[in-house]
């Protein structure tokens, strides 16, 4: 299995200066239209009502991370160093806005969800390059102790100004605009959302299409990997809620925020040279590329199947 996955990290995605502007063009106006939907409001409610909302950020940035690094050392007899790295990118990622969705489909609280994914959103441009860094400088020091990697030196001041840039100035600019322009937001922000989606997807569409038989051949591994660790990531909001004894609905919404993670925005990142240097990462990191990718897609699947299972439950609390 580890040598067939070897040939993922044989997979680079080069865009070319005039195509790296479109991507960040594409990437700052998914972030603006994120934004839009994110009400100040929010942040005050936090301190009214905040165990809830505090314990899942706790399970978001601390908790999924490290469940991930933990899985990440039991798989690495199995997995290549940059598989384990995509799956830390993944963990180190701000809840995806369908997450909302599918709190809402389970009869979890939508104000929670809301709120997490806000909260995560809003912080993601300094709380993912910070997570990512510690937790993947972490596991290659751990990992180069074990076998014979090569050396993996993971550069936090350019990536984080990098992310400042990318993605804190788009959403500061859809919170500025959200404020002062609340009638404007409420037509735009749907749109907004929906062009930004289909950009993505383009983008990615096109972006993997010459290596989409590579894909194919190693699926099963890939499907697997995402499989384990989407799932302990579900298992992470779930169990972390049941310890902490919050209400029903409050632990289906945190079974799908922490379950349900913005990959795209992940693989945006990794499409960047700026962030993810060729030079420094040995021209290969098609084994995140794809890991991010397909977690994209089955997060989709498995937060269905568990929203629709927790629908047919009834609450007793």
């Amino acid at each position: 299995m580890k040598e067939q996955l070897e040939a993922l990290n044989s997979v680079t995605i080069n865009f070319g200066e005039g195509g790296m502007m479109i991507v960040n063009i594409i990437l700052a106006f998914v972030m603006f239209g994120v934004a839009l939907g994110i009400k100040t409001q929010t942040f005050k409610d936090v301190f009214l009502n905040p165990k809830s909302v505090v314990l899942g950020i706790l399970l978001q940035w601390v908790a999924l991370p490290a469940v991930t690094f933990l899985i990440a050392l039991v798989l690495s007899p199995l997995i290549t160093p940059m598989i384990a790295l995509g799956m830390i990118l993944v963990a180190s990622c701000p809840g995806g806005n369908i997450s909302n969705f599918m709190s809402s489909l389970s009869k979890g609280n939508i104000e929670l969800s809301v709120s997490m994914t806000a909260i995560t959103t809003a912080f993601a441009p300094l709380i993912t390059p910070l997570n990512f860094f510690l937790w993947g400088s972490l596991y290659s020091q751990v990992i180069s102790i074990k076998e014979e990697i090569p050396t993996l030196v993971i550069p936090f001041m350019p990536m984080l100004e990098q992310i400042l840039l990318l993605l804190g100035v788009p959403i500061v600019l859809g919170l500025v605009f959200s404020h002062y322009f609340p009638n404007a937001t409420k037509k735009i922000t749907k749109p907004a959302q929906m062009i930004s989606i289909a950009l993505f997807l383009g983008m990615v569409a096109v972006s993997f299409s010459q290596n989409f038989q590579i894909f194919l051949d190693n699926i099963f591994y890939v499907f697997f990997i995402v499989l384990i660790h989407n799932a302990c990531a579900l298992g992470t909001g779930f169990f972390g809620g049941l310890l902490a004894k919050v209400p029903t609905k409050d632990r289906r919404s945190l079974t799908m925020e922490v379950g349900i993670q913005n990959s795209g925005l992940g693989l945006i990142l990794l499409f960047n040279s700026n962030i993810f240097p060729p030079e420094i990462w040995h021209g290969h990191y098609g084994g995140m590329l794809f890991i991010t990718a397909w977690w994209g897609i089955w997060h989709i699947i498995s937060g269905l199947s568990v929203a629709t299972y927790f629908r047919t439950v009834p609450i007793k609390d």
